[in-house]
């Protein structure tokens, strides 16, 4: 059965997902890059971001390998597509990523304002859904064909769907910075009673990893 599933979303110790003030030059808010140094080094970044060989292996590209498995649709909160707010502007931006994205499957971006699909290279094609978070879902699951949908972020789109209690499972990597201030994850959220429980949680130089599963 088709879970949604987020992976390798990492916060800060303070709880914070992304650094305030995202612009054209800070993708994930001042300071945000700095949560990733358990990440961009490993063998599944190094790959799937850049095409390269090598990288490190052990726990952190573990995690990493495995936010990919069984995947076969993402969804993506407006600010994680890019940095525009409003109505677009014109239908010149197409994502952080380059004209080949690390999608390679379906994607589906949450908007209040209408745009037309884009298909890019790699087999990425973005969907802009003006529906809400129940009808991404439901779209995504349908062009996932069977495989998991991965819940790629911001912080403010995975509480919704945890709110909603329709995530299955959650790995958070949580990097030894303070950010201070931003996004929070774990905002106004009770995950106890939404029904969630600490199923693993392991340590590496570089991060905690913990994953959440939402009880039967």
């Amino acid at each position: 059965m088709s879970k949604l599933r987020v992976e390798s979303f990492t916060i800060s110790i303070d709880g914070f997902g992304a650094g305030p003030n995202q612009n054209l030059e800070n993708p994930l808010g001042v300071g945000g890059t700095d949560l990733h140094p358990w990440l961009v080094p490993t063998r599944t970044f190094q790959r799937t971001l850049f095409g390269a060989d090598g990288g490190t292996t052990g726990i952190d590209d573990d995690f990493a390998a495995r936010g990919f498995k069984n995947v076969g649709a993402w969804i993506l909160g407006r600010n994680m597509f890019g940095p525009i707010r409003g109505p677009w502007p014109d239908m010149s931006w197409k994502g952080w990523w380059g004209d080949n994205p690390p999608y390679h499957t379906p994607v589906f971006v949450l908007t209040h304002h209408p745009r037309e699909s884009i298909a890019m290279d790699g087999g990425t094609t973005f969907h802009f859904v003006t529906d809400g978070i129940v009808g991404a879902l439901e779209r995504a699951k349908d062009a996932a064909n069977g495989l998991d949908v991965r819940v790629g972020g911001g912080a403010a789109t995975i509480r919704q769907y945890l709110r909603a209690g329709l995530i299955d499972e959650m790995h958070i990597a949580i990097s030894p910075i303070l950010l201070g201030s931003g996004e929070r994850l774990f905002s106004d959220l009770d995950m106890l009673s939404l029904g969630y429980h600490c199923a693993e949680h392991v340590s590496s130089p570089n991060a905690t990893h913990v994953v959440f599963k939402k009880k039967a």
